[in-house]
């Protein structure tokens, strides 16, 4: 179900800058999550995930199950082994056996691609983080990147990415590029440093490559466990889309935001 009425899209004219308390969103093209759509004119949608680990499969539906009876309309897991991903073509199986299809996006970390093509076969939606898709190893005494070394890094950034891209894009599938500011790649850091500019430019590289493959359905986080950071990286976020004349749909939220 749908969850949140579909704020207007007009925007406020000269006379109505300073007074309008209107939410004006930001024109998003629609991408598709199984049978809900992110974006577009579409009301907003809700995401949240499971504590379940994915290889308690029986675990994980009912888990599934709980959110999705309550309102959350895509429900996320984690996926940090071939074995987890394999797991998933069974807990899909079983929702639609004992429930109904739920819209699931799988999580992928540390040099994920063989883990990420996996599940792309198994579910609606790929996240990935920027920082940990293609690790890269921290050397203790570096002062600095070189021009080509950030150039050979940002070319096996697509090596790697690109298998991931055209099985999602083939099947008419979707990616969520999450950067999260706990995780920045070390040469994000040399060059921007720890700031919401870093996070952004990381987001960026990726959607240049999606782009250059012909795949856009894309939705971007920028997520950090401090307030202030997440939003000033949310705002630069769209401002620099909208600047390149991307029109992505945002997933908000704050990361490590549980307990305490």
């Amino acid at each position: 179900m749908q969850t949140l009425p579909n704020p207007t899209t007009a925007q406020p004219t000269a006379n109505t800058a300073l007074t309008d308390t209107t939410i004006h969103r930001r024109q998003t093209r629609p991408v598709p999550v199984g049978n809900i759509t992110i974006g577009g004119g579409n009301p907003v949608v809700v995401q949240s995930m499971i504590n379940e680990d994915t290889l308690d499969i029986e675990g994980s539906v009912a888990g599934i199950r709980r959110l999705h009876e309550i309102g959350c309309e895509i429900v996320r897991v984690t996926v940090p082994s071939m074995a987890h991903a394999k797991a998933l073509a069974e807990i899909k199986q079983r929702l639609a056996r004992t429930y109904q299809l739920v819209p699931l996006v799988a999580d992928v970390h540390h040099n994920g691609m063989k883990i990420a093509l996996e599940v792309a076969k198994h579910v609606d939606k790929v996240r990935i983080n920027p920082g940990l898709y293609v690790f890269e190893k921290p050397k203790p005494n570096r002062t600095e990147y070189t021009p080509t070394e950030f150039a050979e890094i940002g070319e096996k950034i697509r090596e790697t990415l690109e298998p991931l891209v055209i099985s999602l894009r083939d099947q008419g599938k979707s990616m969520r590029i999450g950067v999260n500011h706990g995780s920045l790649a070390e040469r994000m850091l040399f060059s921007y440093g720890d700031t919401p500019e870093g996070m952004v430019e990381s987001a960026l590289e990726f959607i240049k490559i999606c782009e250059s493959l012909e795949f856009r359905n894309l939705v971007i986080s920028t997520k950090a466990s401090r307030v202030p950071v997440m939003l000033a990286a949310y705002r630069l976020m769209a401002q620099r889309m909208d600047h390149l004349g991307m029109d992505y749909p945002l997933h908000l939220g704050v990361t490590e935001a549980g307990d305490g």
